[in-house]
């Protein structure tokens, strides 16, 4: 059993290896644990101090491409090295890497394919009380969408196992946390929570450069995933909204109507009614429509995985040999 710990960096020279220093080279249940550095587009050392802190794997972007791209790139060559089990963790030492046995466990007793570590953000004073609420909400709704009881959704301190890493299509191009846990619960894969520790933190969050960036960023990353995972609940929650509206606006001429009789006056109400009871029907189509489009875009998923899975085990067989062949006789390759 391969464990491969791999760490999204952004110009963390600095920061880099107090993490390194802190992650485990034997995990119960592991023959080989190795680490895996991506860095997204860096102007400082983060690479040389890396390979300087004994990271094996060490692979980014020529520029910054954003840390759910990040994260992609790094499951995919964790994937091509042949890991039966990845464990995402920041590069400023935010998660106490203690923890990582813990987090891994589930996988190897085979009670779980994805673990996230719950930081219990409610607790975490270091959050305010905006932020706090926007975690809460993104947890619920993705509680909602993907019928896990994951209770840190936000949290990027989490091990998969092979099988839930090759199913893995992050489409989002900010973060990955939401959107990977609403493909798990539609590949019906199983989760845990594990409760983790944090560290103080060593500097401000690099995802959001203000608070009103973190609300931006994270409402529109709610929108989208509602929108992009349970279409026709989403559009059709509007179209119920839009027609309930519609109503509310020919009040006015239906209660003249049946009243006295008049059906003239309260022409703007007459017309606002119209363009909502129209925007309703559109949305009401338009949420069938993205429904039969989500379908096929789960068979795009099983196809993924599929190749994946095929190219993938081709590789790591070609490396196990070449490995054997170099051991036996160091001038064969």
């Amino acid at each position: 059993m391969k464990l491969i710990i791999q760490i999204p960096c952004l110009n963390e020279a600095e920061h880099l290896p107090a993490t390194l220093e802190t992650l485990p080279r034997a995990v119960p249940g592991f023959d080989v644990v190795e680490w895996l550095v991506i860095d997204d587009g860096s102007t400082d050392d983060t690479r040389e101090v890396a390979r300087a802190g004994g990271v094996e794997h060490v692979i980014g972007f020529p520029r910054n491409r954003g840390l759910a791209a990040a994260f992609s790139l790094g499951i995919e060559e964790a994937l091509r090295r042949g890991a039966d089990v990845i464990v995402n963790t920041d590069a400023d030492n935010q998660y106490d890497s203690s923890c990582i046995p813990a987090l891994v466990a589930p996988i190897v007793a085979g009670e779980a394919d994805i673990v996230v570590g719950d930081r219990q953000t409610g607790n975490v004073s270091e959050f305010g009380l905006v932020k706090r609420t926007l975690q809460s909400a993104g947890t619920s709704v993705v509680r909602s969408i993907s019928g896990l009881a994951v209770g840190d959704a936000t949290s990027g301190f989490r091990a998969y196992s092979r099988a839930a890493a090759l199913s893995l299509v992050i489409t989002t191009p900010y973060t990955y946390t939401l959107e990977s846990l609403i493909q798990a619960g539609n590949a019906r894969l199983a989760l845990a929570n594990v409760p983790v520790t944090r560290n103080e933190s060593v500097r401000p969050s690099r995802l959001f450069g203000s608070m009103w960036g973190y609300v931006r960023r994270n409402s529109l990353a709610l929108f989208r995933i509602l929108s992009y995972y349970s279409p026709l609940r989403f559009f059709w929650a509007l179209a119920v909204a839009l027609a309930i509206g519609a109503i509310v606006a020919w009040l006015p001429w239906t209660l003249d109507w049946l009243r006295d009789g008049r059906t003239d006056g309260h022409m703007q109400s007459i017309i606002l009614g119209a363009v909502l009871a129209i925007s309703s029907v559109q949305l009401f189509a338009l949420g069938v429509i993205a429904d039969q489009i989500s379908s096929l875009r789960s068979i795009s998923i099983r196809t993924l995985r599929e190749t994946r899975e095929m190219h993938y085990g081709t590789l790591y067989a070609d490396q196990r040999i070449g490995t054997a062949v170099e051991a036996q006789d160091p001038g064969a390759r």
